[in-house]
């Protein structure tokens, strides 16, 4: 029984290690976002640039995801820990240090790689050590951190920023790695399994260069609008991922098992969770730079609105995790969704009356629906498959999140600036244009996310009848 509970403790212990890398790896994705303006006067860039710092970091993140399915199975999770560690470390200093646009873009995508490790890593560890009746509320405070991380970024960028300087959102989440450096090298000893394939570069290649493509093009939208270069971009893009689907799918290399999408419910998860991160992060982006420009708020004003929902969605995803462990995961899921399309159309429909305490109300609203829905899908996604495929779950939804993300603050980035380089009308008019548009794309989105839900458990209860 004592090595029992010393097991357990050295579980826990692991799984610690790897939540606290990759929270202060996810918060350092949108603390940055409440400096846009700043950076904008300092290094002489315009906003659809600048938004890169956001937009690469999470591209990064999602390519070196799609590597984890296949390293987890390959190499101790001990090391890549430790390789993790040391990414965020040397990014995070040489960051501090920047003295121009592109040496800070540099320390952001290896930052980024980092983040791509550590999270994965933390999914593995609960779906490989944690008992079948515990996952969801373990799943919970994954997505506790997940979640709560880049919302509360802009708050903790803003406060910094403002109290002393921009660098300093470098050199104060340090420690935090170096702690976990330290916990995880004395607990992780998850082993790895084997690969049945050998890692297919050429699928690497091609999904990197596929998602790079489409993400530029939707940052060019930003400088002219669907102009003949996003169009081709975009194509470009798409042919790119066909040859990926090809590629990984044929021979005796692989980098993704693809094969898991045969499930229709996975099918129907995968876009709910994309979704979910695509509303998550790009209205973490979309709200402090709308307060700045539109309301005048300071950076500290703008991530400060943030902050109640953020606090409180971060309790309400362990919580949503044992409400699914107790009653099953659509009843959370789907309540959170209806929520999620609450929080969503209230910012379209009082936009004209929008001020800091009916900002932070309905991105409370947004970030409860969210908490609850995210987590437990992924869980629900782990269930639905073998033992052995959840690694490929694990690398699969990692990625498609943090894609999501990416293009979340793409997007919604570039059409702000797209209307902000309008020739008519004032910069507060165009930038609430701007959010006019977003406002509407992201309660579309919930829309489309309550529905998929709804389906998706419908053909899971009757699944269950068969």
């Amino acid at each position: 029984m004592i090595e029992k509970i010393k097991q357990g403790n050295h579980t826990y212990a692991a799984i610690f290690s790897m939540a606290l890398l990759t929270f202060v790896g996810i918060l350092n994705e949108t603390a940055m976002n409440v400096t846009y303006p700043e950076l904008v006067t300092v290094f002489g860039v315009s906003l659809d640039v600048i938004q890169w710092i956001t937009t690469g970091y999470l591209l990064m993140v999602t390519i070196v995801m799609g590597t984890t399915a296949y390293l987890l199975r390959q190499f101790p999770a001990q090391k890549l820990a430790l390789v993790a560690v040391g990414m965020f470390v040397i990014g995070d200093v040489i960051g501090a240090c920047a003295t121009n646009f592109p040496v800070l873009l540099v320390a952001r995508l290896i930052q980024a790689m980092a983040t791509g490790l550590s999270t994965p890593i933390l999914f593995h560890l609960i779906f490989t050590e944690i008992p079948a009746n515990r996952k969801g509320i373990m799943t919970g405070f994954a997505g506790m951190v997940i979640s709560f991380a880049p919302a509360i970024g802009p708050t903790y960028g803003g406060i910094v920023s403002e109290i002393m300087s921009w660098r300093m959102i470098f050199w104060l989440i340090l420690p935090l790695a170096l702690i976990s450096l330290v916990i995880g090298q004395l607990t992780i000893d998850t082993r790895p399994i084997g690969n049945p394939k050998r890692f297919s570069y050429l699928s690497l290649f091609l999904l990197s260069l596929a998602l790079v493509l489409v993400v530029y093009s939707v940052s060019l939208i930003g400088n002219g609008g669907l102009t003949g270069r996003f169009w081709f971009s975009l194509c470009l893009g798409i042919i790119f991922s066909l040859l990926f689907i090809y590629v990984n799918n044929s021979g005796h290399s692989q980098l993704l098992n693809l094969s898991i999408f045969r499930v229709v419910p996975i099918r129907l998860s995968t876009i709910t969770y994309f979704n979910l991160q695509f509303i998550n992060i790009g209205i973490s982006l979309v709200i402090p730079v709308y307060m700045q420009y539109v309301l005048h708020s300071s950076a500290m004003v703008a991530g400060l609105v943030l902050l109640p929902g953020s606090a409180i969605g971060a309790v309400i995803a362990p919580l949503g995790g044992r409400w699914a462990d107790q009653q099953g995961y659509a009843i959370p899921v789907i309540t959170g969704s209806a929520l999620l399309v609450i929080g969503a159309s209230c910012f379209i429909l009082f936009q004209s009356r929008l001020t800091a305490l009916t900002v932070a109300i309905f991105f409370l609203i947004l970030r409860i629906g969210f908490n609850l829905s995210f987590s437990c899908t992924i869980s629900n996604a782990s269930m639905l498959v073998k033992q052995e495929n959840s690694s490929d779950v694990n690398s699969v939804f990692n990625m498609v999140q943090q894609f999501a993300g990416s293009m979340g603050t793409g997007l919604l980035a570039s059409l702000v600036a797209y209307f902000q380089n309008q020739s008519t009308g004032s910069l507060i008019n165009r930038t609430m244009i701007g959010g006019r548009v977003d406002y509407l794309i992201v309660a579309c989105l919930a829309l489309v996310t309550l529905i998929t839900v709804i389906l998706n458990y419908r053909i899971q209860e009757k699944n269950k009848l068969n």
